[in-house]
């Protein structure tokens, strides 16, 4: 069922959430210290789309993991903003997957990978018109009403604007938000990579999104480098460690929206457990502060 721009977004389950924790974004080679040394964590994030299979050792690690912390499953591939229909056949081995583990929450991204059979290994941007905005509404309503329930949206890292955009991005997320009924998942990295890639202040880009709808928060690291005409551009690698400027974006978005759940991404150059384990813990200083004011 299409989504009018105009009309009440229909109602979807709203799962109990994330506790306000920090998590981590596991990866297979983590799979056995996780198992063994059992860290406190808030939760733990997988991509969807490396767990659409039958059987297999993945699916046992999970299942064990599932056993010790709530679970976030991230999607990657749904192509919510592309041009396209959503692949069903995708969207249902989705529905499979959050049908049998039932996870605290699931996400995916404000972009777009496929067009023509074809499936690009990237999240490209889209143009913020009224067009793309009743497109990715309508594509929201069919993921949401395929999984019956509510997923969160996140943010995009983008490197390049469209000259047809007559929306800023964040009054595009806050329609889209208001219109689907989804969530809002704020990558505080990609906040601040775009705030640099297009000069603009990222604490004016948080205050314009609707905050009240945030059910969780990313941290991740980026790579520096610069475009032809010499300018600083950043790249969403997920491959270093978080960088200060991040650290202190997260500080502020904890002082507008209070204690909630943080993941730490790491998906390229992946250290060893103990290193993701050091950024766990300065976030969890963040949001141990963030709760003592809350409660003050």
């Amino acid at each position: 069922m299409a989504t009018s721009l105009h009309s009440t977004p229909a109602t979807h389950s709203r799962p109990a959430g994330l506790p306000a924790g920090v998590g981590l974004g596991i990866k297979p080679q983590h799979f056995e210290a996780l198992l063994t040394q059992q860290p406190g964590l808030g939760f733990v994030e997988v991509h969807a789309e490396n767990y659409m299979v039958d059987g297999g050792p993945l699916l046992h690690y999970l299942e064990r993991v599932r056993t010790l912390y709530p679970l976030s499953i991230h999607g990657v591939g749904l192509s919510i903003g592309g041009a396209e229909p959503i692949d069903d056949n995708h969207l249902n081995r989705l529905r499979t997957l959050v049908d049998r583990y039932q996870p605290n929450a699931v996400s995916e991204h404000l972009a777009w990978s496929a067009v023509d059979g074809s499936f690009a290994s990237d999240l490209l941007p889209l143009p913020y018109t009224p067009t793309t905005l009743q497109r990715v509404c309508e594509h929201l309503d069919q993921v949401q009403t395929t999984l019956g329930r509510t997923i969160l949206l996140e943010n995009p890292a983008t490197y390049l604007s469209f000259a047809e955009s007559c929306l800023a991005e964040a009054d595009f997320i806050h329609q889209v938000v208001q219109r689907s009924g989804c969530g809002l998942l704020l990558d505080i990295n990609n906040v601040y990579v775009s705030s640099v890639n297009h000069d603009y202040s990222a604490i004016d880009y948080i205050e314009a999104l609707p905050l009240d709808t945030v059910g969780e928060l990313h941290l991740a690291g980026f790579e520096e480098q610069q475009d032809n005409q010499g300018a600083r551009l950043l790249i969403d690698s997920h491959g270093a460690p978080i960088a200060k400027p991040v650290w202190s974006l997260y500080q502020y978005a904890l002082s507008r929206l209070g204690p909630q759940p943080t993941l730490i991404e790491r998906d390229n150059h992946i250290p060893p457990l103990a290193t993701l384990l050091a950024e766990v813990h300065q976030a969890q200083h963040w949001l141990q502060q963030a709760t003592t004011r809350s409660r003050s």
